[in-house]
């Protein structure tokens, strides 16, 4: 049912523009900028989702990248739901 229902909801609800502090929005972007060396091993479900955290972190650095305006010393940029969400999953 929550599927079914993301899927009517897709359509409706597509970016939200934020505004992020300089210093997480050039973290953001740091994350998007780094190299990863060597491939995964075994992962317990801890290392798993926090590395689908930094995942979601570095396509937030690629959309401030590419579409973000910095207003002083913020970044303002439209992220997708998706990114939003997760963020906000993350800062419970």
């Amino acid at each position: 049912m929550l599927a079914a229902i993301g899927t009517r909801l897709e359509s409706q609800v597509n970016r939200i523009s934020v505004r992020l502090p300089r210093s997480l929005a050039e973290s953001a972007i740091a994350a998007w900028d780094r190299e990863e060396s060597g491939g995964f091993g075994e992962e317990s479900r801890e290392e798993y989702e926090m590395r689908d955290d930094a995942a979601e972190l570095a396509w937030i650095g690629l959309a401030i990248s590419e579409r973000g305006v910095w207003d002083g010393e913020e970044a303002v940029v439209d992220l997708n739901v998706v990114q939003v969400a997760a963020a906000l999953r993350a800062a419970q």
